[in-house]
């Protein structure tokens, strides 16, 4: 690159960040003015002698004026929101320090959830992993926190080696309906593979914090045969390889056998001398609850056998499937190690 380019792009990246600068204190502010407009509402409410009626008539008649003197943005719906957005962070500071770093729809979309460790979770996530908006609402659709707590609720034990708990990384089901899988029928693992690394990017999201893509059907040999893995991630998290073998049907005890065998051997053979313990993940269409029980991922910290659902269920759907597990979870937790995150049921 010539100096006179160099010079260019130096300018360039100087604009690019001054008007990074003024979006993100643009929305910081109109944030914060939001939440200030719900405030000063709610208290203009509790002046009134029938609140329900005389909130209605406050904010119609709000709408009115504001849409008369500063256009759009002021409708009956949108104060509602203001005024709900208030009622959900009534703490001034947590809203100048938390809901301030994201955009008014990241913010709309996580206020509606009932549970406040939810909505802690989402605005933290929204913001350590820069989410934009779409991949929030898919976050929020497919229960994402509510996936990662069943997980947690395995086992409160930690990896020995790993100081970050491995509920916090471990999903069950992992939903993959970006992958546009048939909602039916067999299909091949290499079709699967093939789909997961075509919608790459989608399917790191899905997995979670820190993982980073190293290789598919990595080749690990023996003095007299060669084996090859899936797929092959690292988290820089956990500080740890992450091999996940893919299943197109039911688990068997011969997969969690072949899996286990796996994370031996490349513990052995791939291993760094920093790195803690491999982890290997089953991902299978379903799997069966007794086939888990008697299978060493009963006594194993770093086998996983997990769901994938081909489609995005309803909420209803994956409210089901989480409260399944968890009633599995609580009918053998005084038994079982951190590993097992199986579930008996088909999506």
């Amino acid at each position: 690159m010539s100096e006179l380019s160099t010079f260019h792009a130096d300018i360039k990246a100087i604009l690019e960040q001054a008007r990074g600068k003024a979006r993100s204190a643009v929305n910081s502010a109109m944030v914060e003015a939001y939440w200030l407009i719900g405030q000063r509402i709610v208290q203009e409410e509790q002046r009134g002698s029938s609140r329900a009626v005389y909130g209605e008539r406050l904010l119609a008649n709000l709408s009115r004026a504001l849409s008369a003197s500063l256009g759009k943005g002021f409708s009956y719906a949108n104060l509602r929101n203001f005024r709900q957005f208030y009622l959900t962070y009534p703490d001034q500071a947590f809203c100048y320090t938390a809901c301030s770093k994201l955009s008014w729809s990241h913010n709309r979309l996580i206020m509606r959830e009932e549970d406040p460790k939810a909505r802690a979770y989402y605005l933290a996530e929204s913001v350590s992993q820069q989410w934009t908006v779409r991949q929030l609402e898919r976050s929020l659709r497919s229960r994402t926190f509510q996936r990662l707590l069943s997980s947690q609720d395995s086992g409160k034990q930690d990896s020995p080696r790993q100081s970050e708990p491995l509920g916090d990384f471990i999903r069950d089901p992992y939903v993959l309906e970006f992958l546009q899988l048939p909602e039916s029928g067999q299909f091949k693992e290499s079709d699967l593979e093939q789909a997961i690394i075509d919608e790459l990017q989608k399917f790191l999201l899905e997995l979670g914090k820190g993982f980073s893509f190293v290789a598919r059907q990595m080749r690990i040999s023996t003095e007299t045969s060669h084996f090859f893995m899936d797929l092959v991630f690292y988290n820089y998290l956990l500080k740890c390889f992450v091999i996940i073998d893919l299943k197109a049907g039911k688990l068997t005890h011969q997969d969690i056998g072949q899996m286990d065998m796996y994370v031996r051997m490349f513990d052995d053979l791939k291993r760094g001398e920093d790195d803690n313990p491999t982890i290997g993940i089953i991902l299978c269409d379903s799997k069966d609850e007794t086939v888990v029980k008697y299978s060493v991922i009963q006594e194993s910290r770093q086998l996983f056998a997990s769901k994938y659902q081909r489609i995005l269920p309803t909420e209803e759907e994956l409210i089901a499937e989480i409260e399944r597990e968890k009633r599995l979870i609580g009918g053998r937790s005084n038994a079982r190690p951190l590993a097992d995150r199986a579930d008996e049921n088909t999506p």
